[in-house]
Parts: structure tokens; sequence; C-alpha cells
């Protein structure tokens, strides 16, 4: 079966909720291209995320942020995995909405902390307590992640395939996204 893609997807929710992997599958099956924002970020840069927020700041990486979705939202329609924060700005959140669809994968508190606890490159988890900083990241951003115009639940036990399944279902409820051919 032929898969038609009319828009860009833009995968958002928290770090570790798998928006790159399960994307990386998605994009696959569908036939289509996958790109990361925080990967485009730092190949403009060419600097790691983690590096422009130690030299530039966080609002400095934001602002970038921006302009790189902006200019992936004017592509072919994708599968793009974006950071944690992208959709917590207005403008981003419209902009996807414009031009694209937004689909959370809404994955549990202790799911997130066994994916990211052992990882590097999280700048927003460098502090003396990174597990109560990520349940606090968590709580306070479910709520804008929950705007987003489709949700995916990921629970735990919830492989990279299934939950590709899931989305792939999701974009389906949508035929001016997804159309089977």
């Amino acid at each position: 079966m032929g898969w038609h893609l009319k828009k860009t997807v833009a995968m958002v929710g928290m770090m570790g909720a798998g928006k790159t992997a399960v994307g990386r599958v998605v994009a696959q099956r569908l036939g289509v291209a996958f790109l990361d924002s925080d990967a485009e970020i730092e190949r403009a840069a060419n600097m790691t995320v983690a590096e422009i927020f130690a030299r530039d700041g966080e609002g400095f990486f934001r602002a970038k942020e921006t302009q790189v979705l902006s200019r992936l939202l004017d592509g072919r329609p994708c599968i793009l995995s974006t950071g944690g924060g992208v959709f917590l700005a207005e403008a981003n959140r419209a902009a996807i909405a414009a031009r694209g669809v937004a689909v959370w994968l809404k994955v549990p508190a202790e799911v997130l902390w066994e994916r990211v606890r052992h990882g590097e490159g999280r700048p927003l988890l460098a502090t003396p307590d990174p597990r109560a900083t990520l349940e606090r990241l968590l709580a306070e951003r479910a709520p804008v992640y929950a705007r987003a115009e489709l949700t995916v639940e990921a629970g735990p036990g919830c492989s990279v395939e299934a939950t590709a399944e899931r989305v792939i279902a999701a974009l389906l409820t949508r035929p001016d996204v997804l159309e089977a051919r």
C-alpha cells in the first residue's frame, strides 16, 4: 500500500518521548523524509545544542529554533522531530498549525526518566536533581503539549514500532494530512 503525506508532521513532546526514534520509523513506513530540528540547528551553527546553550543562552537557541522550524515547514511534507521546547512558543505552535500538524507523543514521567537519565547533552537537566527537574518540566509543559492536534500515548512497554503504528493510525484520522493509496 502506498501513502500520500500532504502536510509535515511535527512530533512534539518531552525529551525522551521518542520523537526521533518513532519519527524515523514513521517516515520509513510512509516513504517520506525524516528531519530533526535539533540536528538541523546543530548543522547550521556547527555546534551542539548544549554548546549553543552554554555559549549563547537559551533565548538565542529558541530564536534559532523558530527560524529553522519555519524553513523546515516550508519544505516538502516530511516527518519532523522537534526539540522538547519548540511547541512551547506560541509562534511555533501557530506555524505548525498553519503549515503542518502536531502529534504529541505522550509518555509518563517514569518512562522518560528511564530513557534520559544516562544521557548527556540535555542542558535543561544539568541540575542537582535532574529527575525532579524532568518531572517539573513535564508538569509545566503537558498542558501546552495537549494543544497538539493529535495525541499518541506511549506508556511503559510500548515499543518504537508499536508507537509508530499508533502515530500512523492517528494521522489516518486526518485525510487532510495522510491518505492511503
